[in-house]
């Protein structure tokens, strides 16, 4: 696992759990299983694909009170002060966690309009585009996430999981998922299958359906 460590989401951030850390998040974001190997995709702070836990079919966190009021307060300050960029961040952030991806699509929007370039931003915006059917549009995120930091391994490992969940191109999954051993050859998925171990089983699950 690479561990650039880094500062909250918009930059590289750590997050610890959610918790009663509300502001703060969790740094993952779940989409699949593949022949029983549990998947994930990264939001844009991992820089790795190692220790990532949640597995899809997992249900979105509860939108309890103590969230309800935090979306309340950030919903306010952005109003109050739209230019504030760490507060849309945030409010993206409780979107996404509380899976309300059409409203963190605005929200990761916004920030990048204040912030343009941020790899990490870009790639959460495009896992929230694929949770809102629209996998080309993540893509296409994905891509711009990999241009402006071409060593950022979560954008990789998602644009090759969306190629191959949702768009059924496995060759592109396998080409984005070996670039990704170009940069870091110890990457792993979040149930410790290397990523080279990860391409090995999917070229044989496919021959083995032919």
């Amino acid at each position: 696992m690479v561990n650039n460590n880094t500062t909250k989401k918009v930059a590289n951030p750590s997050h610890p759990g959610r918790q009663g850390q509300l502001i703060t998040y969790c740094i993952i974001f779940v989409i699949g299983f593949l022949a029983g190997i549990a998947f994930t995709v990264y939001k844009g702070g991992v820089q790795a694909p190692s220790g990532v836990t949640a597995i899809d079919g997992q249900q979105a966190p509860p939108h309890n009170e103590e969230t309800h009021q935090a979306i309340l307060s950030l919903e306010a300050e952005v109003t109050a002060n739209p230019d504030n960029f760490k507060a849309w961040v945030s409010l993206g952030n409780i979107y996404y966690d509380s899976d309300q991806a059409t409203k963190a699509i605005a929200a990761y929007n916004k920030s990048l309009l204040l912030h343009k370039g941020d790899a990490n931003l870009l790639t959460d915006l495009g896992v929230m585009y694929r949770k809102d059917n629209q996998p080309e549009k993540a893509i296409e995120l994905f891509k711009q996430a990999i241009l402006e930091n071409p060593s950022h391994l979560p954008s990789r490992y998602n644009k090759g999981i969306v190629m191959l969940y949702d768009l059924g191109d496995l060759q592109g999954a396998i080409a984005s998922w070996e670039d990704m051993l170009k940069i870091d050859p110890q990457a792993k998925t979040a149930s410790g299958l290397t990523i080279r171990d990860l391409i090995d089983k999917v070229k044989a699950d496919q021959t083995a359906t032919k």
